[in-house]
């Protein structure tokens, strides 16, 4: 079953924010990065569950995953909700942050 992807406001802006970060001191490397990020978010939409749950599950009723991205310095986590028919991406942040607050997974 393929689902679709759809990534919030707060996810979008939080990507932004990264990108811009990125941009500051690489253009052109942060542009091929922000390419790379949005194909691996497609990649949820087959197989959301090979991910394993986010420690915020705890947090809110609904299963919230957790999907790692880039590699070491760089990883940041995706944490999403999988619906019926749809992926919801709730959040993006750096994987070496602490757990996110409940604020951050809502839509």
């Amino acid at each position: 079953m393929t689902r679709s992807v759809i990534v919030t406001q707060k996810a979008k802006d939080d990507l932004r924010h990264y990108y811009a970060v990125a941009a500051e001191h690489a253009p052109e490397t942060a542009a091929r990065w922000l390419n790379r990020f949005e194909e691996a978010l497609q990649t949820l939409s087959t197989n959301p569950t090979r991910c394993p749950l986010a420690p915020e599950n705890d947090l809110v009723d609904q299963l919230i995953y957790q999907f790692f991205h880039g590699k070491r310095t760089s990883r940041y986590r995706v944490l999403f909700t999988i619906e019926r028919d749809r992926i919801l991406v709730l959040h993006i942040r750096r994987s070496t942050m602490d757990k996110a607050a409940k604020a951050d997974l809502s839509e």
